[in-house]
């Protein structure tokens, strides 16, 4: 069956995802003060990091445009596409775009956008789920209606070692960055059902953060058996562990995969930070 699963670059995908043949990788573009980076196969995350914390500016980033998007379309199969939650860029809205623009032309073609309501590995979650379906032989309609519903039923959880970027972008007072840095307070944070983000809990340190995000995985997880845990790090894999090992010492959880983030995901967490789907 020809089909093909197009994901913005803030995807977060296993490696031998990364490698099929079935996934197309669009690229954001991430600016720090004049320095530019696209976030392709091609991006240095090391040289990435070390820029935005020596600028005391916010890094930016800018999505794809339609055309990007409307290239990835000409195909005999089906076309799904997965992108960012569309409260934190503009690549669904352009996504959508080019879809009615394609559209317009191919009215006959099927092609679904999916607001991923989350990022980095949650989109590889929503992704890796449209994989599974076709695989079992769903039909484009069916494939959609059961999507839309793993992304509801889904979870998103992270913490950050610095809140440099979230103060930056406006997303936390000055003040408050302060006092979280002075008294070593690491919020557990996660996604909305919306794809806002908000507060969960906090703690007082690192380690006594992601046991927190550990605990509280394990209150509001259903049916974890039936569930892949997925975890992305920025530049931490030990850290990344530390996390599996005390989540899945609690939930049963059908299988796990640890990534690391790549350019977007990296701007988002910043250096030591943890995100988790499931």
């Amino acid at each position: 069956m020809d089909y093909k699963i197009v994901v913005d670059s803030c995807t977060d995908l296993p490696k031998q995802l990364k490698e099929d043949k079935s996934f197309e990788f669009i690229p954001l573009t991430l600016m720090v003060d004049d320095k530019v980076f696209v976030d392709n196969d091609k991006f240095n995350q090391g040289e990435f990091l070390r820029t935005m914390k020596a600028s005391p500016n916010s890094p930016k980033s800018a999505c794809p445009s339609p055309d990007d998007y409307m290239k990835e379309f000409n195909n005999d199969g089906d076309t799904y596409v997965v992108t960012l939650s569309s409260e934190l860029s503009g690549s669904y809205n352009s996504a959508e775009l080019a879809k009615r623009l394609y559209l317009e032309e191919n009215p006959k073609k099927n092609i679904e956008v999916f607001d991923s309501r989350s990022a980095s590995v949650g989109q590889a979650l929503i992704s890796m789920k449209i994989k599974q379906y076709i695989s079992e032989g769903h039909k484009f309609d069916d494939i959609v209606k059961k999507v839309n519903a793993f992304r509801s039923g889904m979870k998103t959880k992270f913490v950050l070692e610095s809140l440099d970027n979230l103060r930056k972008n406006g997303r936390l007072s000055h003040l408050q960055a302060i006092v979280a840095n002075v008294l070593n307070i690491k919020p557990v944070m996660g996604a909305t059902p919306e794809g806002t983000i908000t507060k969960f809990e906090q703690a007082r340190g690192i380690t006594k953060a992601l046991i927190s995000m550990a605990k509280i995985i394990e209150r509001d997880v259903i049916k974890p058996q039936e569930r892949i845990l997925a975890i992305a790090h920025c530049n931490c894999v030990e850290r990344a562990n530390f996390v599996k090992d005390e989540i899945l010492k609690r939930v049963p959880f059908m299988d796990c995969f640890i990534v690391d983030t790549a350019g977007v995901s990296t701007m988002y967490a910043n250096e030591g930070g943890i995100i988790v789907a499931y």
